[in-house]
């Protein structure tokens, strides 16, 4: 039995191949550029891109991790089904949960649904990983940190979690036709994320006095999308979604993680520990 998985350099699926590698499971880890990837010995590393649904290795495969946003999504799956494919675990988002997300991760999900075949979704909350992007620039080159709100609270995810939830589902019965929501762990104040990096990398951060629309225009020169930075920021929805009060889900920890794993999250103080290298190089 041969599992799929796509986008396996990225920040989830290097996890889950190196998850699925470590169980034992024959893994063929599929991205565009074979040649950057670094995974365990065994892992068998493929060309291929979901914008090439023809092109993707389907032979001998039986489960599917799938990432996809692309708008070829129905013909990947039905490809996908028609090579012999009978478990899909999709990367989703937690905000197909409640609502604010119509137009980039439900489609997807709703065409797996319709596939026919065992399906798993993984809905996790924000990645602790925008963290890197968003204030890494700075916190590199003058250990500050440009946000709005130091005293605002979050609620970040180790994406480690989030492959170990992915890796159960693809190895393990039991999970067909679950959505599973992460939140991570109880929600901390951005000012609390800044000292957790502050005492991984051994400095003292401080934050940027700036305005809501003064860090939306930084994040976007960063390259982040404004849509994307606005619903960090709280300032616009998710896809078709409108901004609004996320407490009712944000701020909740959800048990999927420890009914699936029978552990508690990672803390975003370990997060920071785990990516120190990436504050300081």
């Amino acid at each position: 039995m041969t599992i799929l998985v796509t986008g396996a350099t990225g920040n989830v699926g290097r996890h889950v191949v190196r998850g699925l590698a470590e169980a034992g499971a024959r893994v063929r880890a599929m991205t565009r550029d074979p040649g950057k990837a670094t995974f365990p010995e065994g892992v068998e590393v493929v060309r291929g891109d979901l914008d090439d649904p023809h092109g993707i290795p389907f032979e001998g495969v039986e489960k599917l991790y799938l990432f996809v946003h692309s708008p070829t999504v129905r013909n990947v799956v039905d490809l996908a089904v028609q090579a012999g494919v009978r478990r899909i675990v999709v990367l989703s988002s937690g905000a197909v949960t409640h609502g604010y997300d119509t137009g980039h991760h439900l489609p997807v999900e709703q065409a797996v649904e319709a596939s026919g075949v065992e399906w798993t979704h993984v809905r996790p909350g924000e990645f602790a990983m925008n963290k890197i992007d968003l204030w890494g620039p700075s916190i590199r080159a003058d250990s500050t940190i440009v946000h709005p709100d130091p005293d605002e609270f979050g609620q970040l995810i180790h994406e480690q979690d989030i492959a170990e939830v992915a890796v159960a589902a693809l190895l393990d019965d039991g999970h067909a036709g679950k959505a599973y929501t992460l939140t991570g762990p109880a929600q901390v104040t951005q000012r609390a994320m800044a000292a957790a990096i502050g005492e991984a990398i051994g400095r003292e951060l401080q934050f940027v006095t700036v305005s809501a629309q003064e860090a939306l225009a930084y994040y976007v020169s960063l390259g982040w999308p404004e849509e994307f930075a606005r619903y960090i920021l709280g300032l616009g929805g998710y896809g078709d979604g409108e901004a609004g009060d996320f407490s009712d889900y944000q701020f909740t920890v959800s048990p999927d993680f420890e009914a699936v794993t029978g552990k508690p999250y990672r803390t975003f103080a370990q997060w920071a520990r785990d990516h120190a290298a990436d504050f300081t190089r």
